[in-house]
């Protein structure tokens, strides 16, 4: 595949993860309109973005084994498909009910849409080019975070419905040019789909999310130990082994154990975790400027601009830099760039000018963390049939991440109080999980190691697809 046709391919993946995080953007200034329309309380509402959430850390690993195995471009398409028709159930739903079903449907289709577009860049370009085709890709949702609200309050000013159906024109073309340009790839044999797999991560993520999404941060202890957390988070640690073992004992398993057997792809999880931890932590920054400025919470979220921009262009720069220096190199820079702007925002946010200074280094480090150096490390590690697959593990830990920081934040925050020493405290603890992140990337490859990787995985590709 010639360069010109690799960036069309790059630009059908760019705009359809756009769409994605556009959605996440977007979402939040709709909420209010949402929740009167339906006449529901913030309990009910915050349902909107649990069973998304449930519903995109699932269908992440089961759309990425469909694309192993039925190929790119129609897994692909049907995650924009789903996406799309999630979209118009939402926007047309004569109920809560009905909404909540688009939202699982939106979701379904979300979780696959990352994980394939970085397979997809795993086949189609060369190792030299990949890290900086999957910066770009990284860069979307600092673009998402950008103009995201300014098409929310456009959109909003028509009703809220148009929030999502401004998705179904996006999804045809997406659609239309994906059937041109994606290559069909397809596993080479037929083997028994993991459904008791399949079944068993449903039921492991579902009980972790929920329960951590009902957690009460103001009173922690008691909150696990209540019946609308405790079941669920216990069945989650129950169900881990068994699905282990099922995994272990499976022809063709959902998650190859070998996706999390080696140093390399063990560290890459762990680190996907510290970045969702880094990453959700971001959301509680406006509460940390109204306690210390006496700003309303829309100038708050404006003064997040900094950050945003620093996201949107150190993606791209981490991209370019993985092609030059390895995924060692970009970590460690980003985790320790993280790290000070973490301790900078715990120890003195209050501080205007160090609060603008610490929004910087933690976007550019974040940057460096997501999106781009963990799935690039998955690209040099996993072979060529569980390069999707591969990619929806680093989804889910990611997720994972940011589902525990939102617990972990919040309730730092509320044994302190509250306020700005409780965030304040609360992003401490953030700082030493970030701290945390530049130990374990020193124990990652250097780049001519990880090159030998790379090249040993595609001989071990090409041996098994010659007659």
């Amino acid at each position: 595949m010639d360069a010109k046709t690799r960036n069309r391919v790059l630009t059908v993946l760019f705009v359809g993860v756009l769409m994605g995080a556009l959605d996440i953007a977007i979402v939040g200034p709709a909420l209010p309109a949402i929740r009167d329309a339906f006449g529901v309380d913030d309990r009910a509402a915050a349902w909107i973005f649990t069973i998304y959430v449930f519903f995109s850390l699932v269908g992440a690993p089961i759309i990425a084994k469909f694309s192993d195995r039925y190929g790119r471009r129609a897994v692909y398409i049907t995650n924009i498909g789903l996406f799309a028709l999630g979209s118009l159930i939402v926007a047309i739903a004569p109920n809560f009910g009905v909404l909540l079903a688009g939202r699982a449907v939106q979701g379904l289709g979300a979780g696959g849409i990352f994980p394939v577009a970085g397979a997809v860049i795993g086949d189609t370009f060369p190792p030299e080019k990949q890290g900086g085709a999957l910066g770009l890709i990284g860069a979307v949702f600092g673009i998402a975070f950008l103009i995201g609200p300014i098409v929310g309050g456009l959109l909003l000013l028509l009703g809220w419905p148009w929030l999502f159906l401004v998705n179904l024109p996006i999804a045809l073309g997406i659609i239309l040019l994906g059937m041109r340009l994606l290559p069909p790839t397809r596993a080479t044999q037929r083997t028994p789909l993991d459904v008791l797999g399949m079944v068993l991560l449903s039921v492991m993520l579902g009980g972790f999310t929920i329960g951590i999404s009902q957690l009460d941060t103001t009173n922690v202890l008691f909150s696990l130990l209540s019946l609308d957390v405790g079941p669920f988070l216990l069945l989650a640690v129950l169900t881990l082994p068994i699905f282990a073992w099922a995994e272990r004992r499976a022809v063709d398993p959902l998650v190859r154990p070998s996706l999390l057997g080696t140093r390399q792809l063990i560290l890459a999880d762990a680190l996907a975790i510290g970045a969702g931890v880094g990453e959700a932590a971001i959301v509680f920054l406006p509460a940390l400027l109204v306690a210390a400025f006496a700003i309303t919470e829309s100038t708050a979220s404006f003064l997040l601009m900094p950050i945003v921009l620093a996201t949107a262009v150190g993606s791209p720069l981490a991209g370019r830099l993985l092609d030059k220096m390895g995924s060692r190199f970009v970590v460690l820079a980003g985790a320790l760039v993280l790290t000070v702007g973490m301790f900078a925002l715990s120890l003195l946010g209050d501080v205007f000018w160090i609060f603008v200074v610490s929004s910087i280094l933690i976007g550019l480090g974040l940057s460096s963390l997501i999106g781009a150096p963990v799935r690039y490390i998955m690209l040099n590690e996993a072979p060529s049939e569980d390069r999707a697959a591969a990619q929806s593990v680093i989804t889910v830990f990611m997720g994972i991440g940011q589902l525990l920081s939102s617990a972990l934040v919040g309730a730092v925050a509320a044994s302190a109080g509250g306020g700005t020493v409780g965030y304040k405290l609360a992003f401490f603890v953030v700082a030493i999980v970030s701290l945390l992140l530049i130990f374990l990337g020193l124990g990652l490859k250097g780049q001519e190691q990880e090159r030998r990787t790379a090249a040993q995985i595609a001989a071990n590709a090409r041996r098994a697809t010659t007659p």
